[in-house]
């Protein structure tokens, strides 16, 4: 079946998976009227969104009033970890234990976003491991992180997903993940991640979106449907403003409201109204001085009353900081265990009368609402095979669909017929080794770097598995490491100096060199002067390079002895190895090709752009499929269609060179201990720091901002196309406007291109409040065509939409607002002016 066959699939086998979920009673006492085969029956029956969650409303009342206290407040949080009674050969630390005589099944949640990472179930030998000294409660780390975790398909990363720019593959990400949910017996999915991209440096960038607040409110809304469609809950986070890895438990974010809606808010906005998510996890820092787990401003006034979320907030792990203010404004589940809502706390705040058993029903009732509705009272807790062979296949095509090719000099698609090829890399860092997932280690097995998104996969694909088994047994291929010094290296293990490395790459047919910025939860890829994260070493841009690393990717990185940061010599290594003489009559740069698994965004030296340097394709973290994926785009077996979700800037001329230490890592107060991070530059993030010229040295010429390397949307293909005759068209009967497109084939392959479409608001709009960006992303589709072949792409603006695409957040009046005036509206194939051209103005 072709992936486009298994896209449309996916709404329809979603629908059945749900019906097939709320169709498995697993108890019919009459003694229990929440599970009467009757109330099964009307909710199996029930028609529509609205009519499903009423009468699991009802049915959460129902148990409720039949709970004692105590059975309410073990009810509230995360069980220490235990063998599941369930599922005795998991020793488990992501659940609410089950009360059996009530019907109440244990409920459990696994970590994302890339896959089933941390996911309940690691081996019970782990109960047997002492705590160290990074125990949480007296519980070995391991409880958490060991990588005997259940096996489960390691995904492409978020990044990877978003740069198809395509939501049809955000909701097949989610149907593997909905469908090994099933498998493995979970019910809660910790995601999507929809933080933005405004560090190129934040560990945790490759399980977000990327720097477009619309794109990625798009792509959380496909994985939210696509896992909820299912029987299941997704739980988008980390809400709010959670930006930086560096201190993440106490960083308090200072952060405009305006730019808190107009950015930061707005995926979770979408992902609430659009995509319905019956879940959201609240973050661990500070935002405008209050405690995301406990602000009144976040959890109830703009998620519940502004927004109408009607599920249930969960705190990241450890997250909550108190006990009576969190239930006040809003919580309602903590995990991973009882620590602030530890029933002998609530107990005596019920006593002081700060708490109410009222309040705590509350909070019991929108979380079973939402598992009743979902099926999860429904259904057995039950494990089946997975099959991890298509877990894979589907893997392999959403990495196809999500790299992007940067630059092309010639040298792609190898040719299949070559007969020596040479794969290059570092011999400190993973990319040219094994398979790339965040938080790889060099030598160490997929999943074993211990953050979130670590998924212990049943195999993996190296990349030198991947380009041999593409090349077949006829040709060379030989894998040569390089030392960081750029002074000696291996060929196939064989110790060799560098030059003679580099003669390897002059004679081969064709040369592969791959380099990245790995990164993981728990840090950000910068010096500090020590562990405590407080001041940088060197500059913040240093570690959007890709010469920077640190052995551990989750700790944060130092000058001095613990965790050093280092320079590797990867840049030194391609200009050596582009300055050398090919000896095939064909030039260095037009047989080499860089290969890019990155974070995010990476600052590209000018010595590999342009019409010298190599072809680029960045295929962010591949996950398990990492050979295979390179060797389909590498070989034109896939032809790249994939699209920038952020800027790639020239180095030295990006944001974090500009960056103050206010903006990063955060000031540190007179106490010592609180570090303040603000976020400034206000509107001003990704792309649309670039097109204001924040800098004053990027001011655009010929239609190009020479601080950009590849900008936000940029994406090539192994075809060309043609956009033409742009028109607007205003649907008065919907009050919105549709921006029209012609796209032609002009080439001799099938590929597919992505129309993008901005708007510039009117000066007005400046009026309000923060200045407003020359423009943002407002729509954008995808079209698939033959050789020669054309096709129409129509792109609605609705003023109305919950992107609110030509609105601005008005603070004093508590609204959003348009501006009077004319709205420019542009459509092309990247953010870069030259790639864009007028469609046609809105005047208001």
């Amino acid at each position: 079946m072709t992936l486009g066959s298994k896209l449309k699939m996916a709404s329809t086998t979603g629908a059945m998976a749900l019906a097939m979920a709320l169709g498995n009673p697993v108890y019919s006492q009459t003694a229990l009227p929440w599970l009467s085969p009757d109330v099964i029956a009307e909710m199996t029956a029930a028609q529509g969104e609205a009519a499903r969650e009423g009468i699991a409303n009802r049915r959460a009342k129902m148990l409720l009033a039949a709970m004692t206290l105590d059975q309410k407040l073990q009810q509230l949080t995360g069980a220490r970890p235990e063998i599941l009674p369930d599922l005795p050969a998991c020793y488990g630390a992501r659940h609410v234990t089950a009360i059996a005589a009530l019907g109440v099944p244990t409920y459990r949640i696994t970590n994302g976003p890339v896959g089933l990472g941390q996911n309940d179930c690691v081996s019970p030998e782990v109960a047997k491991i002492p705590p160290s000294a990074n125990g949480f409660g007296g519980i070995s780390v391991g409880a958490y992180t060991h990588p005997s975790s259940a096996k489960a398909t390691a995904l492409p990363s978020a990044m990877a997903a978003a740069a198809s720019f395509d939501p049809a593959v955000a909701g097949l990400y989610g149907e593997v993940i909905a469908t090994e949910m099933h498998n493995l017996g979970l019910h809660v999915f910790e995601a999507p991640g929809v933080n933005l991209a405004r560090l190129p440096v934040l560990g945790r960038n490759f399980e977000y979106f990327g720097e477009d607040p619309y794109l990625s409110g798009v792509m959380a809304v496909a994985e939210t449907k696509a896992i909820q469609a299912r029987g299941l809950i997704a739980m988008p986070k980390h809400y709010a403003a959670n930006e930086q890895e560096t201190n993440r438990m106490a960083i308090q974010t200072t952060v405009d409201r305006q730019v808190l809606r107009e950015l930061y808010l707005l995926p979770f906005e979408m992902a609430v109204r659009d995509g319905k998510a019956a879940s959201v996890m609240c973050a661990y820092n500070y935002v405008n001085g209050q405690s995301s787990c406990e602000s009144r401003e976040l959890l109830t006034d703009i998620l519940r009353k502004d927004w109408g979320f009607t599920g249930y907030v969960q705190s990241d792990f450890f997250a909550m900081k108190s006990t009576v203010a969190s239930f006040a404004n809003g919580m309602d589940h903590e995990m991973p265990m009882p620590i602030q809502w530890a029933p002998d706390k609530i107990k005596a705040a019920l006593a002081s009368g700060a708490l109410t058993v009222a309040q705590i029903d509350a909070a019991l009732e929108r979380r079973y609402t939402q598992a009743f509705k979902a099926g999860i009272f429904d259904r057995k807790l039950e494990q089946s095979p997975i099959d991890y062979a298509a877990g894979g296949k589907l893997a392999r095509a959403i990495g196809g669909r999500g790299a992007v090719l940067l630059q092309n000099n010639g040298a792609l698609p190898l040719r299949s017929g070559i007969k020596s090829l040479v794969l290059i890399g570092k011999a400190s860092q993973v990319y040219a080794q094994q398979a790339v997932a965040g938080g790889a280690i060099t030598g160490e097995p997929m999943g074993s770097g211990g953050g979130s998104s670590d998924v212990v996969p049943a195999y993996t694909v190296s990349p030198i598995e991947g380009l041999r088994s593409a090349l077949g047994a006829t040709a060379s291929v030989k894998l040569v490491l390089v030392d960081d010094a750029n002074a000696s290296g291996t060929v196939d293990g064989t110790q060799v100096s560098f030059a003679d490395a580099v003669a390897e790459a002059a004679k081969a047919d064709a040369v592969v060199i791959m380099a990245g910025t790995i990164s993981e939860e728990g840090a950000d890829r910068a010096t500090f002067t020590d562990t405590s994260g407080h001041q940088l070493a060197s500059g913040a841009a240093l570690g959007s390079g890709l010469d920077w690393y640190a052995a551990r990717s989750n700790a944060i990185a130092t000058s001095g002895e613990k965790n050093t940061a280092r320079n590797s010599g990867t840049t030194a290594m391609i200009e050596a190895l582009l300055a050398a003489r090919s000896v095939t009559g064909r030039s260095m740069a037009a047989k080499s090709v860089l290969v890019l698994k990155d974070n995010a965004g990476v600052a590209l030296p000018g010595s590999v752009i342009g019409a010298k340097g190599p072809a680029i394709l960045e295929t962010w973290f591949p996950g398990q499929e990492d050979g295979n994926i390179v060797a389909d785009v590498l070989f034109g077996r896939v032809n790249p269609s994939g699209k920038l979700p952020v800027t790639f800037p020239q180095a030295g001329k990006g944001f974090l060179d500009h960056a103050t230490p206010a903006q990063f890592p955060g000031v540190l107060a007179a106490d010592g201990k609180t570090q303040t991070v603000t976020y400034s530059e206000k509107l001003a993030i990704g792309y649309r720091w670039y097109d204001a010229n924040v800098s004053g040295g990027c001011a655009v010429r010929a239609g190009r901002n020479p601080c950009v390397a590849f900008p936000f949307g940029h994406g090539l293909s192994y075809t060309t196309f043609v956009q033409c005759a742009p028109k607007l068209v205003f649907d008065s009967a919907r009050g919105s406007w549709r921006a029209q497109v012609r796209v032609k084939n002009s080439g001799k392959r099938t590929g597919a291109e992505v129309v993008q479409v901005y708007v510039s608001l009117p000066q007005s709009a400046n009026a309000v409040g923060a200045v407003q960006p020359p423009k943002r992303l407002v729509g954008f589709q995808r079209i698939e065509l033959k050789p020669g072949a054309s096709g129409a792409v129509e792109i609605g603006i609705d003023p109305a939409a919950t992107n609110h695409p030509l609105g601005v957040w008005d603070e004093k009046a508590h609204a959003w607002v348009i501006p009077a005036g004319r709205f420019t509206v542009w459509a092309g194939r990247s953010s870069a002016p030259a790639d864009l051209v007028r469609v046609g103005y809105i005047d208001r």
